[in-house]
């Protein structure tokens, strides 16, 4: 099993930066991927990005080119380094593993954009 623990939530104003932080309950260096999810009241949650075990990185259009996905290996925590931040990407924010085909998820970190 794997345990995650989100931080780094808050409120912000349109166009600043927060940075969220997963740590994770085992090494990271062999667990398949990982990604940072969404949930907007009343929408389905959604992918915000993925970065795999060997560094590959993927994104929804929506964040590209203001969001940033790493990962520390040697701290077994992933970040999701948030600028230029938009109303609309007001949601929860939840960290997700896939590890040996099994999908585990954080408690989730709320972030709030006031325009």
């Amino acid at each position: 099993q794997v345990q995650l623990v989100e931080s780094g939530g808050g409120l912000v104003q349109a166009g600043g930066s927060l940075r969220l932080s997963c740590a994770a309950s085992r090494s990271i260096s062999y667990i398949n991927a990982m990604a940072w999810y969404r949930q907007a009241p009343g929408k389905q949650r959604e992918l915000v990005a993925r970065i795999t075990s060997i560094g590959s990185t993927n994104y929804a259009d929506s964040v590209k080119g203001r969001f940033s996905i790493s990962r520390d290996n040697a701290k077994n925590t992933v970040f999701l380094q948030m600028n230029s931040l938009k109303p609309e990407d007001t949601a929860v924010y939840y960290c997700n593993a896939l590890y040996r085909s099994n999908p585990y998820w954080g408690q989730g970190t709320q972030v709030t954009v006031s325009s």
